[in-house]
C-alpha cells in the first residue's frame, strides 16, 4: 500500500486559534492520554523517525503542532491529556486550547483518538469523544501497544470499545494498532487516506 504521508514536515506550533495556519485544505488531527503512543504513531503513520518527538516523561507536547503533508493536507498533533503530574492549571488550558480547536476548525476532517489497549476510554477520553459527537467530527480509535497483549484479549478489548462507542460517538471506529510492531498500519493509512480524499483528487 502506497504511503503518501513520507514527505510530511513539521509546519509550526500554536497555542492560540489566532496562530494557527491558515484555515483551509484539509486537516486530520491526533489526540490522546500523554502516555498512549501518540508520537510514535505519528512517526510510524509518515514512515519517519522523528516526525513527531517522542520522549519518556509524559505530557511533554504543551502546544498544537501542525505538519504538512501537502500544500492543501495538515497533521495536526493536540497536547496530550489526564497526565498525573501536570498542574491542574495547565490541564484546564489545554482542554480549552483543544476544545476551541475542534470546535472552530472548518478545515478539520477527521480525528484520530489514540487509547492504550489495556486502558481504553478513560474519562478523558469520553470527553473527546463527547466534544467529536456533539460536533458531528468523524473519529477513529487507534487501540496501541496492541503488541503488550495477546490477540483473544486484544480483539475482545477492541469488541469491547466499539460497543461503548455506539453510545458515545455512533458514527466512530477503532482497531488494533502496535507502532513497534507496525500492526494496524494499513487500516489506519486507509482511514487517513478517505479523509484526505485523495482518491476524489485521482479521479478529477
Amino acid at each position: 500500500m502506497r504511503n503518501r504521508y513520507r514527505q510530511t514536515h513539521f509546519l509550526k506550533s500554536a497555542r492560540l486559534p489566532r496562530d494557527y495556519p491558515p484555515d483551509a485544505g484539509i486537516e486530520v488531527a491526533f489526540a490522546g492520554r500523554s502516555n498512549a503512543g501518540k508520537s510514535s504513531a505519528l512517526n510510524v503513520l509518515a514512515d519517519q523517525r522523528a516526525l513527531a518527538r517522542t520522549s519518556k516523561t509524559p505530557g511533554r507536547t504543551q502546544l498544537i503542532n501542525f505538519f504538512d503533508v501537502d500544500d492543501d493536507r495538515r497533521l495536526v498533533d493536540l497536547p496530550g491529556y489526564g497526565y498525573a503530574k501536570v498542574a491542574l492549571e495547565i490541564k484546564r488550558r489545554w482542554q480549552q486550547e483543544m476544545a476551541a480547536y475542534l470546535e472552530r476548525r472548518e478545515s478539520l476532517a477527521g480525528l484520530v483518538l489514540l487509547m492504550d489497549v489495556r486502558h481504553p476510554l478513560t474519562d478523558y477520553d469520553r470527553e473527546m469523544l463527547g466534544w467529536c459527537a456533539h460536533r458531528g467530527l468523524p473519529v477513529h480509535v487507534l487501540l496501541t501497544k496492541a503488541d503488550k497483549l495477546k490477540r483473544g484479549p486484544a480483539e475482545a478489548t477492541r469488541l469491547q470499545v466499539l460497543r461503548e462507542l455506539k453510545t458515545l460517538h455512533p458514527t466512530a471506529t477503532a482497531q488494533l494498532f502496535s507502532a513497534l510492531k507496525r500492526t494496524g498500519l494499513e487500516m489506519a493509512l486507509a482511514h487517513l487516506d478517505g479523509w484526505f480524499a485523495w482518491e476524489s483528487e485521482a479521479a478529477k
